[in-house]
């Protein structure tokens, strides 16, 4: 059996191996815009920690028991800090779930979901009533880790980022 990852607030010294992360995550999805199509994007991913100084906000990692970071996401107490195009900023009662990436090395230790549940359970402890996230058809992993821990397409969510589709996805929770 695979030792446990531990997950935590984003400490300062990581911040630069974390956004370096992100960006070669998503600079290999397939079909998913370049740096040079989206370098604003990009500039976003490579400075990923500075969303920990936004209100309500939290950039978690997974760290293995070997101390290497295996990948982010950034967790919004505060949905009118999420950022995205469409009508997530407007949620009420929610909690989002931005930039998830997992080092592609390292994938399969459970990281995604670990990552996932720990934003749930800020969202809970919020006392929110729903958690926001969105995906796109090149992260087809994460959509499917997704589906599975029961989010759902929520349509009215969705929006373009500069012609490139951006899907929308909602879980709600039980008793809220």
């Amino acid at each position: 059996m695979t030792p446990p990852l531990s997950i935590n607030d984003l400490r300062p010294q990581d911040s630069d191996t974390l956004g370096r992360l992100m960006v070669e995550v998503y600079s290999n999805l397939e079909g998913f815009p370049t740096p040079d199509e989206q370098p604003a994007y990009y500039e976003l991913l490579a400075n990923l920690g500075r969303f920990a100084d936004k209100p309500g906000c939290r950039v978690l990692v997974a760290h293995s028991p070997e101390g290497d970071l295996v990948g982010g996401v950034v967790y919004f107490g505060d949905m009118a800090q999420y950022g995205s195009g469409g009508t997530a900023t407007q949620e009420r009662n929610a909690s989002g779930i931005r930039l998830l990436g997992i080092d592609p090395r390292l994938r399969g230790l459970g990281a995604g979901r670990a990552l996932t549940e720990a934003c749930i359970r800020l969202a809970r402890e919020a006392g929110h009533g729903q958690v926001i996230l969105h995906t796109t058809q090149a992260m087809r992993t994460a959509w499917g880790l997704y589906e599975r821990m029961g989010f759902r397409r929520s349509e009215d969510l969705d929006f373009l980022q500069q012609g490139f589709p951006v899907f929308g996805f909602r879980l709600r929770l039980q008793g809220r």
